[in-house]
């Protein structure tokens, strides 16, 4: 579980400016303390003086510096019974000069025992939360609020099974996946007509396994060929196309949206059977997203691609009328 190189720089980039806003925060309310009671600022100048001294006769060499040492120690307690009353004085609390870490588990590093803190994970978070819903509307698009009223209840004759029925199988299949989500969980084929609710519970699916920790990256096929295609022919350099293509590679879950949409060229064939065999053979996890039908995916792909989706993937199958129509003329 690790997040890509992209949300963890911004991440740090927020975590490292809130912990300047706080810092400057505390000098502030520290420096409007000492305006109130002046002494109190030349307290704090001793209590740093002797702490120094402390340090420095108790590692002083050929001596025995501990009665220097619980000298100077009562003297730092004195100072400090001062400073109390001081505040008491002004209806402050003892600690009110103290910077606490906002984060005690790390003391506002981000890390801990070579590990990332949770504070720093939930930054991480957020920071792709607001990179998947440039895409994805995250904050509506939900299993909470996903209806079933919107698919008919009649029975297909050719299916057996009712629009409604199948949504509910769906949904609940895809609710399972978010909530079970680990390294080798898998992968999904959504495949249906526009307008069925792919993206939607493609979003819920990332929205739920993103706020768990793990990377998600959302984006169409489309684009993600075009990024493949920059970096086999040279056509950007640097390192935003390398970061992009490593991105679809590494990630936890990828969400391949619209695959079809494509012009499918033997480069785009090649780039896909390295998608998704490459990230079968890493165990990681990929969503693909289509308005084609499986016979129809295998005459528009190669074999070999049709064999690691039919082996490897779970089929969803959305049918119905369109969501999006339906919603439009009952406005």
């Amino acid at each position: 579980m690790a997040y890509d190189g992209k949300i963890l720089r911004r991440a740090l980039q927020r975590f490292e400016e809130d912990k300047r806003a706080r810092e400057e925060r505390a000098r502030d309310r520290r420096e409007g303390v000492f305006h109130r009671q002046p002494r109190l600022r030349e307290i704090d100048a001793e209590l740093r003086a002797t702490m120094s001294r402390i340090l420095s006769t108790a590692l002083r060499k050929g001596t025995d510096p501990r009665a220097a040492v619980e000298a100077l120690k009562k003297q730092n307690l004195g100072l400090q019974e001062e400073r109390r009353l001081l505040l008491e004085g002004l209806g402050l609390p003892a600690d009110c000069l103290e910077e606490k870490p906002a984060c005690p588990l790390c003391a506002d590093a981000g890390w801990r025992d070579g590990r990332m803190c949770r504070c720093l994970k939930a930054y991480c978070a957020r920071e792709q939360q607001r990179e998947l819903s440039r895409m994805l509307d995250l904050g509506n698009q939900s299993f909470e609020s996903f209806s079933l009223g919107w698919y008919s209840e009649a029975e297909d004759p050719a299916l057996g099974v009712s629009p409604r029925e199948n949504m509910d199988w769906i949904c609940r299949t895809c609710k399972r996946y978010a909530a079970g989500f680990g390294q080798g969980s898998g992968n999904l084929l959504l495949t249906g007509d526009p307008g069925l609710g792919k993206t939607f519970l493609s979003a819920a699916i990332a929205r739920e396994v993103s706020a768990e920790g793990y990377s998600v990256v959302y984006d169409t096929a489309v684009h993600i060929f075009d990024r493949f295609e920059a970096r086999k022919f040279g056509r950007e350099l640097g390192e935003a196309v390398e970061a992009d293509v490593e991105r679809v590679m590494d990630c936890d879950l990828l969400i391949l949206d619209d695959l079809g949409t494509e012009m499918t060229t033997p480069f785009v064939q090649s780039a896909l059977y390295s998608i998704l065999n490459g990230r079968i053979t890493d165990r990681r996890a990929t969503i693909l997203s289509t308005n084609l039908k499986l016979d129809e995916l295998a005459r528009r792909y190669t074999p070999q691609i049709a064999s690691r989706i039919e082996g490897e993937y779970q089929v969803l199958p959305f049918f119905g009328e369109d969501i999006r129509r339906l919603r439009k003329e009952r406005g």
